[in-house]
């Protein structure tokens, strides 16, 4: 599934296509997303305006004048979700189910093999919508710090990772970057979120930052579908220290990796760098 820094990199690499161009045409061909795509985005879109592009978690915010108002198109890539920009776009593909066309003739073009992604329209503020209400603090936000994280944990039972991967504490932090970032500070997955010093979740955060900083620069991580705006892969997937190694020798110390299921989720660890 695209992850923060996934959803940042489309981000990076579809915004200069699109600010301040008018939208031309809306082709919708297959409405069936997780929540049908609006019957009326193409009436609502159309001679629009887009101001620029922002994310808050996993969504795309694209920020809109159309003619009915200000409004957000909010788009999410769920597990297989890409969004490409197309000078010259070749013919569509199956899972190719939604074009967005320019004034400059640059069409935006949404693939989505599985469906889980979405595509709503937000008239007036985004952050009202139900989606993006109660989410947490973005991990690059000042407000993510460690006197916040040691406040959220206490008296938590559930595990360290879990904790890290709910929206509701901080948000983007998903199954591959929790992972990566629990190794760097050295805090094993399973352990409880309340027990977790203030000192260890001090250099969680820093290690949260870090990861996808450098995930981000790398163009995220491509392991099935997932390619950029230009349709090229990423390549932090190269640099992984747990994440996918289990039974392989830890890159630091070469201890084994080990594997146990969190949340129905598989949570990698080094048993000699995670002591705790």
């Amino acid at each position: 599934m695209p992850e923060l820094p996934e959803v940042e990199t489309t981000r990076r690499g579809i915004e200069p296509h699109v600010a301040g161009r008018r939208i031309v045409s809306v082709h919708v061909y297959d409405a069936r997303l997780r929540w049908p795509v609006p019957s009326t985005l193409p009436v609502l879109l159309d001679d629009a305006l887009i101001v620029g592009v922002e994310r808050r978690s996993k969504y795309l915010l694209f920020r809109i004048a159309a003619k009915s108002g200000p409004g957000t198109l909010l788009m999410h890539l769920g597990m297989t979700g890409s969004l490409r920009a197309f000078g010259d776009a070749p013919a569509r593909r199956r899972h190719d189910h939604v074009d967005v066309c320019l004034d400059d003739r640059t069409v935006i073009r949404y693939r989505d093999p599985r469906r889980f992604g979405s595509i709503h329209w937000v008239p007036g503020p985004a952050p009202s919508h139900p989606l993006l209400d109660g989410l947490g603090p973005e991990p690059f936000d000042p407000a993510f710090d460690a006197d916040y994280l040691h406040a959220r944990t206490r008296g938590r039972r559930a595990a360290i990772k879990v904790t890290l991967m709910d929206n509701r504490v901080v948000v983007g932090v998903g199954n591959i970057y929790a992972a990566e970032s629990l190794f760097r500070a050295g805090v094993r997955p399973a352990t409880p979120a309340g027990r977790v010093s203030r000192a260890r979740l001090a250099a969680l955060v820093d290690a949260v930052r870090q990861v996808l900083a450098e995930a981000i620069d790398k163009g995220g991580s491509s392991l099935r579908d997932f390619v950029d705006a230009e349709g090229a892969p990423g390549h932090f997937q190269l640099d992984y220290r747990v994440y996918g190694r289990e039974g392989e020798p830890c890159r630091v110390c070469g201890t084994p990796i080990r594997n146990r299921r969190l949340g129905q989720r598989s949570s990698c660890y080094c048993p000699a760098c995670q002591p705790r």
